[in-house]
């Protein structure tokens, strides 16, 4: 009997053994699948897309900034003041510097990517803290843009850079997991291309400001679609820096006709 009970136990003691030996490997198998669908079915599409939407991005804000800004020689450009020009020099450097991480990403330089990254979200910084200084700059100067008055389209550049702010912020928390880390860095850049877009020498966006809200739809459709056919799903951080960017839009010039806002502004213009 006493054997039996042994038998019994060190039966049981194996079972036991047995089953969690296989909860570890249905763990360890579940962690692998996740990891996997975390992963681009082709990474070289991603470096593809990933370089076509900065040059995108470039062509955006050279077709815009061109005759004022860049054509103009830069340093000599005929703009309001020293701020505007350290402004304009500092979001120049963001769109060079991403280009430079996409290279040394392609090129697998992967440690100085991350070193540079760090350099990046400090010029982030200080590319917040200079959107936010030139909006208010322009708003003391009385420039309104788009058939709006300087305290309503105060809201426009003051929502961009904090998109921007958001996005970044986000993006350098998911510095290691780099299918949504991407994707927020330039989600991120298509938020503060509104300035850009807005100069456009086309007569159509000039006419109906609106328009130039669905040329950033366009580069966010780009994005969600590039997801569809890599992941054959929309990246949970496309769905929802998308969404931000378009609930800012659809909601920030009717929040800056609001008693409140246009109090706020009054406040920052320096006559309140």
């Amino acid at each position: 009997m006493v054997h039996t009970a042994g038998t019994e136990k060190n039966v049981a003691f194996a079972g036991l053994i047995v089953q969690e030996e296989r909860q570890v490997a249905t763990d360890a198998m579940r962690q692998q699948v996740a990891v996997r669908r975390e992963r681009p079915a082709n990474p070289a599409w991603d470096r593809v897309f990933f370089c076509a939407m900065i040059v995108v991005l470039w062509a955006t804000v050279l077709f815009g900034f061109a005759k004022t800004y860049f054509l103009a020689g830069m340093v000599r450009a005929p703009l309001p003041n020293l701020l505007i020009h350290v402004h304009g020099a500092a979001f120049t450097l963001w769109m060079a510097l991403l280009t430079v991480q996409i290279g040394l990403v392609s090129a697998r330089r992967v440690a100085w990517h991350k070193r540079l990254g760090l350099f990046g979200f400090g010029l982030a910084v200080a590319m917040v803290a200079l959107g936010l200084l030139a909006a208010t700059d322009a708003l003391r100067r009385n420039v309104g843009v788009n058939g709006l008055d300087a305290k309503t389209f105060y809201v426009v550049p003051l929502s961009a850079v904090t998109v921007f702010a958001v996005l970044v912020f986000f993006a350098y928390r998911a510095r290691r997991q780099p299918a949504a880390h991407k994707r927020l860095i330039l989600i991120a850049t298509i938020a503060i291309m509104d300035a850009a877009v807005g100069r456009w020498p086309v007569a159509a966006l000039q006419r109906t400001p609106q328009l130039q809200d669905v040329v950033l739809l366009g580069f966010l459709l780009l994005v969600a679609g590039y997801d569809l056919l890599s992941l054959h799903r929309i990246h949970k951080a496309t769905l929802w820096a998308s969404a931000l960017l378009i609930v800012v839009h659809m909601t920030r010039v009717p929040f800056a006709t609001s008693p409140v806002w246009q109090k706020f502004a009054t406040m920052m213009s320096g006559k309140g």
